[in-house]
């Protein structure tokens, strides 16, 4: 039994679909995916609502895309799609190194996770990797994830601009409501939303309360 067939690629040549607001990064990579053998684009996108609703009607064996698109992110696109192909590869290609938002992301079942400043080689590799049913992560995210492994197990301190959002966020405002009184972006007031969940190692509002009070940050 073939590669492909082992994988449940019923195609030898792995149709793949890419995601990428940048169009200079989508003609880089689907001239390089093109000089390959046994590979062959089939279809792109530069958003994430377009991808989805193509995707469902494309028969695509691996879907490499960003993190950060224009209507979403990465995370987004990869649960929705995998509710309707999941059996569906994934390669994260993405410019993001922090080693929270790279767990996450890995946690959805992505098979690699690839940075944008990496040579065209580790593409290639992960390429093949994925092909053979493997993991892989470039030699810079495996140094990350290694480095987060070691750091200081206590809750890392709040930033200002964090104690801000969380003070608000006790007061009970929503994001919107966050956004236009610190003058910042909904998608930002998310990602201090995020950042102070995961510093403060609470998973719930009720949680992050007791804990926001009881180390006297409100």
């Amino acid at each position: 039994m073939g590669i492909s067939s082992y994988l449940g690629f019923s195609n030898p040549s792995i149709r793949v679909y890419l995601v990428d607001d940048h169009l200079m990064m989508l003609d880089g990579v689907s001239k390089l995916i093109g000089e390959l053998d046994g590979y062959e684009v089939v279809g792109r996108a530069t958003e994430m609502v377009a991808a989805i609703v193509d995707l469902r009607v494309t028969d695509v064996d691996l879907l490499i895309t960003d993190f950060q698109l224009p209507d979403g992110d990465g995370l987004a696109l990869i649960r929705r799609v995998k509710k309707h192909k999941p059996n569906l590869k994934v390669i994260m290609l993405s410019m993001y190194d922090e080693a929270h938002l790279v767990k996450e992301i890995l946690k959805e079942g992505v098979d690699a996770y690839v940075l944008k400043r990496d040579s065209h080689h580790e593409l290639v590799h992960a390429l093949s990797e994925v092909r053979a049913g493997k993991k892989y992560m470039s030699d810079d995210i495996n140094r990350m994830i290694l480095l987060s492994l070691h750091e200081d197990r206590e809750p890392k301190s709040l930033t200002d601009r964090e104690r801000e959002v969380l003070r608000l966020v006790a007061q009970e405002y929503t994001n919107k409501m966050i956004a236009e009184a610190l003058f910042i972006s909904e998608r930002t007031v998310e990602t201090h939303r995020k950042n102070i969940f995961r510093k403060t190692r609470t998973s719930s509002l009720v949680g992050l309360i007791k804990y926001a009070y009881s180390n006297n940050l409100i």
